[in-house]
């Protein structure tokens, strides 16, 4: 078996830096982010990247909704992909395709694209795609995997690529970032994301479409957040899962996106130990990976409250990481 990949996703952390907090580490000392997650035992970074978010890096999600985006435009993405990759850790690019986060409720088209035609659209895709890991690629840096959308079970960039729509446009608009990314960084393995990877009913119709219609990825992504779905984490049912969808689509998978809640530390931590656990059931499979999404924040801090992180608040601005990653550290 292949060294394990332990995963945090930091798309915040450079605008929470600009915004004044810092981080320190178990003995009280102020640290990088990056380091500082290197050191509780991660050795992958995960970084979101919209194509034309608005300046101040909020989003206004609904009338009482206020999101956080994160520096995640390509200048931003490139200083942090630059951190990541002096701390010598592998980085996975994850392409939301929209202005703002990208989910199974939300997948907006980007306002400069609005009006554009199915065949335009599929220009689009993959002139961002290439335009991101061209900038990367010229400063030295080539991602170990690409995320083409952001858990798209029911489609992206509605009405365009709708599964229930616009199926088949839908997998051309996947297909066309696949060969963007196999352009500028043949050696990336390209990650298909969805959420919910427990619910049969969110994920089969989309993978069963996307197979059938010739869709091309290496690595079938996927979200486990327990808290959000109302269940208990348990790794003897997420194995048997993982398992299924890798025999049945022959592909190797990987828990992209996992969380709990910041106020339960040892829920946290058991929701990771879990997909350890449960990811080393894959035998034979050459890549095993779980990230953490968004650790280094804390609901106490976000304007929208949101409850799953892995950090607390611990003096004027200072945020130090909970028990949650320690289980990389003790796995």
């Amino acid at each position: 078996m292949e060294k394990m990949i332990y995963g945090v996703d930091l798309g915040w952390a450079g605008q929470l830096e600009a915004m004044g907090y810092r981080w320190i580490d178990e003995q009280g000392e102020e640290t990088d982010i990056v380091a500082l997650s290197k050191k509780m035992g991660a050795n992958a970074v995960r970084l979101r990247v919209f194509v034309n978010p608005p300046k101040e890096a909020f989003w206004q999600k609904r009338e009482n909704e206020t999101c956080m985006l994160g520096f995640c435009d390509g200048e931003g993405v490139l200083a942090m992909a630059e951190r990541v990759k002096r701390q010598g850790m592998q980085l996975m690019v994850d392409f939301h395709y929209s202005d703002h986060f990208a989910d199974p409720l939300f997948q907006d088209i980007p306002a400069q694209w609005k009006g554009d035609s199915d065949q335009e659209l599929e220009k689009q895709v993959a002139a961002h795609t290439k335009e991101i890991l061209g900038l990367l690629t010229k400063h030295g840096i080539y991602p170990e995997w690409v995320q083409e959308g952001n858990e798209i079970n029911n489609g992206m960039m509605w009405p365009k690529g709708s599964l229930r729509e616009a199926p088949k446009q839908l997998v051309r608009f996947l297909n066309a970032g696949y060969d963007a990314v196999k352009e500028v960084c043949p050696d990336s393995r390209v990650i298909t994301h969805l959420a919910a990877v427990m619910d049969d009913e969110q994920c089969m119709p989309f993978w069963e479409n996307f197979f059938a219609e010739g869709g091309r990825t290496d690595i079938l992504g996927f979200s486990y957040y327990p808290y959000w779905e109302q269940f208990d984490s348990d790794k003897d049912k997420l194995a048997d899962k993982l398992v299924e969808y890798s025999e049945k689509y022959r592909k190797p998978v990987m828990i992209v996106e996992a969380g709990g809640p910041d106020y339960d530390e040892e829920g946290c931590y058991k929701i990771l130990t879990d997909c350890i656990e449960a990811m080393r059931e894959l035998e034979g499979q050459e890549e095993l990976g779980i990230f953490y999404w968004e650790p280094e924040a804390c609901s106490e801090i976000l304007p929208d409250k949101y409850p799953l992180s892995a950090a607390k608040v611990v003096g004027e601005k200072r945020l130090q990481y909970n028990k949650a990653l320690r289980a990389y550290r003790d796995y």
